[in-house]
């Protein structure tokens, strides 16, 4: 029996937990004392991070379809064939005919080499992931008012704090180690929590002030706080002065934003908001706590520019236990982020617009004429397959037929693809559409780096080997790029990718693998002797001055009329895991939460005569699923919410295809629907 430390495949949180091997199978995981973020606890995710691993419905061989079904292959005749064909596209239609998804469940090694490949190989800017679906907002968001777009504290930051506003993020279920520290703040300390969510989540049973806004209305109720703290002379006069540009504009914005003006628009009573301005406004270490709820909106961008703004009115930036804090959804979706998988930046956030950021990335890669366009995003290639703008798609660890939005739309465009090449550790639904699907090693069975929510970038280590002809997604990147002639992506482990990314990645250039033991670095960590980074823009902001950046409140894409006459609302839940592709092989967890179901109010599903675990059908102008009712007064009166998790009532069936201008992300907060009895 043996065991190793790594870190948990499943929430941003990056707990550290130990996996235990006998006979070669993985049979338990237990937490580590020692880590920050565990400190001996795990969620029941994390307790049970290992079962996926021994499933027996784990890919074990490449395979590639002939006449409409799969049939084993060996590794050399599927990566020759992928070589060839991706070629021969490129060939034809030039290099943007060509996409490539990457992964956020994938580590820091992998979505560089993805993101290389792509670039030094195919000379695409055509690569992104699934952070284009949670916090692309957040990363332009904060870039543009604080000048880097990512969580200003750490997680241990939060046992500290006097005061969280926490908006769009059901936090215990979605992050539960971090929600067990808010509790604790509140319950030992008398911290005062502020909520503003849509639905009463269960932080609002320990919350000083819940305000249930209207789906779709962040703007608005930000906008009103800061009217009250401008107008009562609540405001960090100071602070302003010395370390922001752009005040009086803001200070001209809000202005009409009345509690009274605020309450029509969000439903909000005005009582409450000038409660939580107050409260926010006069407390000293204040953290504003945010996720998807506040970035995936036509408006996400807005909703995060108004949030940096609420904490430079207050001076709520740039301290230990104060500060902005987007929580990462996905294990390594901040490393995938930061390592260069989205279509517009190189890793550390470099832009592939920037002539000395090619130069640059050229001379590290031995090559030349890489792109300097920006590339499609995530549901810009899913779009750009179905108009055959893109011919061929290579999609490592991502499961876009169940994420992404409009999912009739995306099987289409899936069904109209070229050449599909899937790589991952089951036949996930996507997977079933690909030309070649690759079999790869989990989280469990091999070496590299996640970065969680608070910048720690900390070591995975291999503990079993994968199962079958399984690989390394890293080993597979490597070897497609030396079946395409390129000679630049040859390594013996992981550690020599890590050294590759230190050299030309200035926010990870202090990480070696030897310094990332045992509990990693959080970035910046500028050089070998940098000791990281706990809290972000201490003494001034990373861009020099923090812009106030005022948005004025612009409706959702789709409301609800009499036809659609429901606010849907998607989100996650405590038990499972984005497309249930690991939770769902966990029978654990699949006991607790095994089917769908639509919340609905009780007023609502009463006047409908609609009982409790009745089934009822959901249509929006997309599609529609049927599933269980849950009555509940967690979300309000004509509103409902449905866990995305579950391919059998797959919510992304209903949500609209509509995304924000600027970050290119979808509107799964709101979307038009009707409930019918059935």
């Amino acid at each position: 029996m043996d065991k190793k430390l790594t870190t948990c495949i499943y929430c941003g949180c990056g707990c550290g937990l130990y996996l235990v091997e006998d006979g070669g199978l993985v049979v338990g995981a237990y937490p580590s004392v020692k880590h920050p973020v565990s400190k001996g606890c795990l969620c029941v995710k994390g307790w049970n991070a290992y079962e996926f691993v021994n499933s027996m419905e784990r890919l074990t061989h490449p395979l590639i379809k002939e006449n409409g079904k799969f049939r084993k292959a060996a590794w050399d005749e599927a990566i020759k064939l992928i070589a060839k064909k991706f070629k021969a596209i490129t060939k034809e239609s030039g290099s943007n005919a060509v996409a490539f998804l990457s992964s956020a469940k994938t580590t820091n090694e992998e979505n560089y080499l993805m993101m290389k490949l792509a670039r030094a190989v195919f000379k695409t800017n055509n690569v992104d992931h699934c952070a284009r679906l949670c916090h692309a907002s957040t990363v332009v968001g904060l870039a543009a008012t604080f000048g880097s777009g990512a969580m200003t504290n750490s997680i241990n930051e939060f046992e500290e704090a006097d005061c969280f506003l926490i908006t769009g993020s059901d936090t215990t279920a979605q992050h539960p180690l971090i929600g067990s520290r808010i509790i604790n703040s509140v319950l030992e300390r008398s911290a005062k929590l502020l909520i503003a969510d849509p639905r009463k989540i269960e932080l609002s049973k320990y919350a000083a002030v819940h305000m249930q806004q209207k789906n779709g209305t962040d703007v608005a109720w930000v906008n009103g706080m800061m009217h009250v703290i401008i107008k009562e002379g609540l405001e960090d006069k100071a602070y302003i002065a010395l370390r922001t540009e752009g005040f009086e504009a803001l200070k001209e914005l809000v202005r009409e934003y009345t509690p009274e003006y605020v309450e029509k628009i969000t439903t909000i009573p005005k009582e409450k908001l000038i409660e939580a301005a107050r409260t926010y406004a006069t407390t000293k270490k204040a953290m504003i706590v945010y996720s998807m709820g506040i970035t995936q909106h036509t408006t996400g961008v807005d909703n995060v520019k108004s949030l940096a703004n609420l904490a430079m009115l207050t001076g709520h930036v740039g301290f230990p236990s104060t500060g902005v804090n987007p929580l990462r959804g996905q294990n390594n979706v901040q490393g995938a982020c930061d390592l260069g998988a989205l279509a517009n930046v190189y890793s550390g956030y470099q832009k592939v617009t920037d002539p000395t950021a090619r130069k640059k990335f050229e001379a590290a890669w031995n090559v030349e004429g890489l792109p300097g366009e920006v590339g499609l995003t995530v549901t810009e290639i899913i779009s750009a397959l179905g108009n055959g703008k893109v011919r061929g798609l290579y999609i490592m660890g991502e499961n876009p037929m169940i994420s992404d939005p409009d999912q009739n739309h995306v099987r289409e465009c899936l069904e109209k693809a070229e050449f599909l090449v899937v790589q991952d550790v089951f036949l996930t639904d996507t997977a079933a559409y690909a030309d070649v699907v690759l079999p790869a090693a989990s989280f469990a069975e091999k070496n590299g780096t996640f970065t969680n929510t608070e910048r720690r970038c900390e070591r995975i280590r291999k503990i079993i080997p994968p199962p079958g002809e399984a690989k390394a997604d890293w080993k597979i990147l490597c070897e497609v790029a030396k079946a395409c002639g390129y000679k630049g992506m040859n390594y013996n482990d992981t550690s020599e990718i890590m050294e590759e990314i230190r050299k030309v990645t200035p926010i990870y250039g202090g990480m070696s693998y030897k310094r990332l033991d045992p509990h990693g670095l959080s970035w910046p960590c500028p050089s070998l002797e940098h000791p990281g980074t706990p809290y972000l823009h201490k003494d001034k902001f990373s861009k020099g001055k923090g812009s106030f950046l005022p948005r004025p409140f612009i409706e959702p894409k789709e409301n609800p009329d009499d036809e659609f006459n429901f606010i849907l609302s998607t989100g996650r839940i405590y038990w499972h895991w984005h497309t249930r592709t690991m939770t769902g092989r966990t029978s654990t967890l699949e006991r607790e939460a095994p089917a769908p179901y639509v919340e609905l109010h009780p007023e609502d599903a009463g006047k409908m005569g609609i009982r409790n675990g009745e089934k009822v059908k959901v249509t929006s102008r997309r599609g529609h699923v049927e599933l269980a009712a849950r009555v509940t007064g967690k979300v309000a009166v004509k509103s409902c919410f449905i866990p995305f998790h579950y391919r059998e009532a797959a919510a992304n069936v209903l949500t609209i295809n509509a995304i924000d201008p600027i970050a290119k992300i979808p509107e799964y907060k709101v979307c038009a629907v009707k409930v019918e009895k059935i």
